[in-house]
């Protein structure tokens, strides 16, 4: 069995991911190809090599509140997909460039730089809700089988082309030069039509995506006009592109018209008119994919957003290439003409400050926002953390263990005070980490966060074994399964093993040892890899 995608077939896959024809999304599916080309489950092994592999060059953000709120807007949009009982994984990416996308087995990532850009919530859920039609269209499966059938005929006409371009020739060196540059007219010629036949499929894809998406977006109550809003953003953009400006990168794959805006207006108009009006009485119940306390039908999405401006600042600093740029730029907006600093700016510049060794001015931030925001999660979270970078070990330890009985259930709080306790490196505090974390074991196998803490707290605590397997599944999930199983290759030489820990270990490399294969079989070295232990 293929675990692997070949690279150039999964990269065309992503890039043709807007590409197959309109068709009305009430119609019954009568049955399409491109569901047998790839079998669902490998599909799902596709997308989640693709996000490893993003994570193996640095390019993925992991980071609990940003995750937090992420799979919230996702799965709400998803609940109110075409496709709910479609899985759908995503992720966020650290680069300030505005792009989204969508691969393989409902893998969705978002540049940071788009959340930045956008001015509300509905502006990025109409991303999101974009990139989720064009899994629910099965776009994404459709490219790589027009792909594949593009390249036999591509092929022949380079051959072809070739050849008579080749038999033209003669011996003299005017006409070899000139054989050889119809060569490469026909090379290019080839790539053209290649090229051609991406923006043809593009342009029905998008069409379609936005008229899915759009009815996705007002389903699960959010402001339908928020696609529109944005394509607006966007084009203003591409107007302003002059002068060796870089176009957005959203713009190279989501082409932006007047004629797209104006539809997608409509649309929206259309929904907001035919959306019936709220009642007091009557709530449907939550949707099973959906995080707690939220419904869709007759939910007209109040309350959503309310945390969009805290986790765009904290993006602005976590995607920055240092802290000290992330000062420079509140220092920038602050001086800006007619600039109002709000306490979202006001927060991420203290997580700034906190990042850049200001621990101290960075309390004194977070003590005045909180007491705008008494029992603002992210502000309680950041202050304890504060504390613990300024060496209060007591003091942090006393704001985890009130956030945590407040909070059981978040999985945010419990790993930053994990993340806390192993910058302390004693026993203890290992100890108490695994207690911190253990609420998380069965829920967070492929969660790289997690694993990494929980490697950090058995190592503290001195459960070797434990520690040795967790590092092991944090490289694996960071793209780097020939070291994970070379860990565990080395783990199974001890001797103090007992039976289960010898039996999880096997069952463990004997599922990656057909990946480590599949990677020898394509050529991907060893040394490629990254050490995991930082």
């Amino acid at each position: 069995m293929r675990i692997l995608l070949p690279f150039a077939t999964l990269s065309l896959a992503v890039g043709l991911a807007c590409g197959a024809s309109a068709q009305d999304a009430n119609l019954p599916d009568i049955g399409s190809s491109a569901g047998e080309l790839i079998d669902p489950s490998l599909e799902a092994q596709y997308g989640a090599y693709t996000l490893y592999e993003l994570r193996r060059l640095g390019l993925v953000l992991d980071d609990p509140l940003v995750d937090d709120w992420l799979h919230a807007m996702g799965f709400r949009l998803a609940a109110a997909s075409e496709t709910p009982r479609q899985s759908f994984t995503f992720f966020m990416m650290r680069d300030r460039q505005i792009n989204a996308f969508a691969t393989l087995g409902g893998y969705i990532g978002m540049n940071a730089g788009l959340v930045i850009t956008a001015e509300t919530e509905a502006e990025v859920a109409g991303v999101m809700a974009h990139e989720i039609a064009h899994v629910s269209q099965r776009h994404v499966l459709r490219a790589v089988e027009r792909a594949k059938k593009d390249q036999i005929p591509i092929l022949l006409a380079m051959v072809g082309a070739i050849a008579a371009s080749q038999a033209a020739g003669s011996s003299s060196a005017e006409s070899n030069n000139s054989s050889s540059n119809a060569t490469a007219a026909a090379i290019t010629g080839a790539m053209a039509l290649m090229a051609q036949r991406q923006i043809d499929y593009t342009r029905s894809n998008e069409s379609e995506a936005d008229r899915v998406g759009i009815q996705t977006l007002a389903r699960s109550g959010y402001e339908p006009n928020g696609m529109a809003d944005f394509f607006e953003r966007m084009q203003k953009a591409n107007r302003g592109n002059s002068g060796g400006y870089q176009l957005p990168e959203y713009l190279r794959s989501h082409p932006v018209t007047t004629t797209r805006i104006s539809e997608t207006r409509q649309r929206a108009q259309k929904l907001v008119a035919e959306r019936p009006a709220p009642s007091a009485t009557s709530r449907a119940p939550a949707s099973l994919l959906l995080p707690r306390d939220y419904s869709l039908a007759g939910d007209t999405g109040a309350g959503l957003g309310e945390n969009f401006g805290w986790v765009r600042e904290r993006l602005r600093v976590l995607s920055a290439n240092d802290p000290a740029v992330a000062l420079r730029e509140y220092r920038a907006l602050a001086r800006a003409p007619g600039a109002r600093t709000s306490d979202a700016q006001r927060y991420g510049l203290a997580l700034a400050q906190m990042r850049g060794g200001y621990p101290a001015e960075a309390q004194a931030t977070l003590d005045d926002l909180l007491l705008r925001h008494p029992q603002h999660l992210w502000l309680l979270l950041a202050r304890a953390e504060a504390a613990a970078i300024s060496g209060r070990k007591a003091l942090a330890g006393e704001r985890f263990d009130e956030l945590l009985a407040r909070h059981p259930d978040s999985r945010a709080v419990r790993l930053t005070y994990a993340q806390a306790l192993g910058e302390v490196s004693t026993p203890a505090s290992g100890r108490r980490a695994q207690e911190v974390l253990r609420p998380l074991l069965a829920s967070s196998a492929e969660d790289p966060l997690f694993q990494r803490s929980f490697a950090r707290a058995s190592e503290l605590a001195g459960d070797i074994v434990r520690a040795g397997e967790a590092y092991a599944e944090t490289a694996y999930l960071n793209g780097r399964a020939v070291d994970a199983l070379n860990q565990l290759a080395g783990l199974m030489k001890r001797t103090d093993l007992d039976y289960y820990q010898r039996a999880r270990i096997e069952a463990r490399m004997a599922a990656i040892t057909p990946v480590v294969l599949e990677m020898q079989r394509q050529g991907i070295r060893p040394e490629e890899q990254r050490p995991d232990r930082q």
